[in-house]
């Protein structure tokens, strides 16, 4: 599909002089601290005046740019530029983002996220001008899978991908690798065979960082021997809010060769499971994982959370038994489930009430204050809170009584066990 004739919107040129103005960008440095200040040289009647401001890193985000403008002030001005950011524009002609992007000779990051490329063509010329980009970031741009592998290929040097909000539902295959690129980022997209993957393998086979959430994968349907040809240098996977259900396919992410880092939640076959079993039952399943999550899975964890995987199957019959548990139980012994204690805070003591010759057995709740256990004890002892002084005498203790002097103080603070003393001494006139 050609680009509509572009008769509206803002030229680069136009939005860069703008914004990158004295009057707009009034600061200057010196050379190696990232702005370099441009004197003037450019043709007549050059909108850049008389000189601009132009940092290393441009952001001409959501400035209605639709064409590059004339080439040779951007050749003039941007030399220096590292770092492009064109997103939420509406560029739709490749070859007007290729005059912006050819005369950017330094350029290593480049995003055209949000501009309106769907349906548009990418002739192999003008594709040699992003030879040079490192990063590139083409979310929600509905650009074809045709157009990026022209892209790939004509890029030797591209390390980082990002194809997210694009609706893919499949991958084209090619014959031609991209080798250098080592992240790829191509969430929230409609992919669900995993033989769309499998392509991904084969065109990035030096992938270091891949990032699939939002997709609703099903299964990792490849073997052992084809996922370690596929993903040889694969070392962190996002599958976060995918469609998988089966142990099966967590216990084939060991067969990455490389891989430490996996982040799974929000998957259909832990929804049943507390946040305690996912995690210990993940981490007891992926040996070789060094972060879940993002957590650090530490050598004190990863043994605590096989003892429970062993612990957690003791129940299950023979045949539903699953492979891990028959290494994990060579490793530790078939473990005894674990006793049963109850840590919830004690509630309730049973004290004895001492006042002068009178001894009481008397119950009391421990999450009271001093103030209500006096008034609790004024029934007890026939006096009135302002007429007692009350002392705590734990039976354990080589110390003698603590007298109870602050009413606000919660009685648990005080450690009352079974058994101990309340001890009431009448106020003397």
């Amino acid at each position: 599909m050609e680009p509509p004739e572009v008769n509206r919107g803002r030229t680069f040129v136009e939005v860069m002089s703008e914004k990158y103005s004295p009057e707009n960008f009034p600061c200057r440095r010196g050379p190696g601290m990232g702005m370099v200040v441009v004197p003037t040289v450019g043709p007549q009647g050059s909108p850049m005046k008389d000189r601009l401001n132009l940092p290393s890193v441009l952001v001409l985000n959501s400035c209605g740019i639709s064409r590059a403008g004339e080439q040779a002030e951007i050749a003039a001005f941007c030399a220096h530029v590292m770092e492009l950011d064109l997103s939420h524009n509406k560029l739709q002609d490749w070859h007007e983002i290729s005059k912006i992007v050819s005369n950017i000779p330094n350029l290593e990051f480049l995003n055209l996220s949000s501009n309106p490329l769907a349906g548009m063509t990418l002739e192999p010329r003008c594709a040699e001008a992003f030879s040079r980009v490192r990063r590139l970031v083409l979310n929600n741009t509905q650009v074809s899978w045709d157009t990026v592998l022209l892209l790939t290929q004509e890029m030797p040097d591209l390390e980082e991908l990002f194809l997210c909000l694009n609706e893919y539902s499949g991958v084209s295959a090619s014959r031609v690798a991209c080798p250098s690129l080592r992240l790829l980022h191509i969430t929230d997209n409609s992919l669900q065979d995993w033989a769309e993957v499998r392509k991904i393998g084969s065109i990035f086979p030096s992938l270091d960082t891949l990032v699939m959430a939002n997709n609703n994968l099903a299964s990792i349907q490849d073997s052992k021997d084809i996922l370690q040809r596929l993903f040889p240098n694969l070392r962190s996977i996002n599958l976060h809010n995918s469609g998988l259900n089966r142990w099966e396919d967590i216990e084939k992410l060991n067969f990455f060769p490389k891989l430490e880092e996996v982040r799974l939640q929000g998957i259909p076959l832990l929804q049943t499971y507390t946040n305690v079993e996912r995690r210990s039952l993940m981490i007891a399943q992926l040996p070789s994982i060094s972060l879940l999550n993002g957590s650090v899975v530490t050598d004190s964890e990863r043994e605590d959370a096989e003892r429970f995987f062993i612990r957690y199957h003791l129940d299950y019959p023979e045949e539903e038994l699953p492979y891990r548990y028959h290494f994990l139980v060579t490793k530790y012994g078939k473990l005894e489930p674990l006793a049963e204690i109850d840590l919830r805070p004690r509630c309730r003591a049973q004290v004895e009430v001492h006042c002068e010759e009178k001894v009481e057995q008397l119950s009391i709740r421990l999450d009271q204050t001093v103030a209500e256990l006096k008034k609790q004890l004024t029934t007890v002892v026939q006096l009135s809170t302002n007429s007692m002084r009350i002392y705590y005498i734990d039976k354990c203790s080589a110390f003698g009584p603590e007298e109870m002097k602050y009413n606000t103080r919660a009685l648990h603070s005080y450690s009352i066990q079974d058994g101990d003393e309340i001890l009431v001494v009448p106020k003397t006139k």
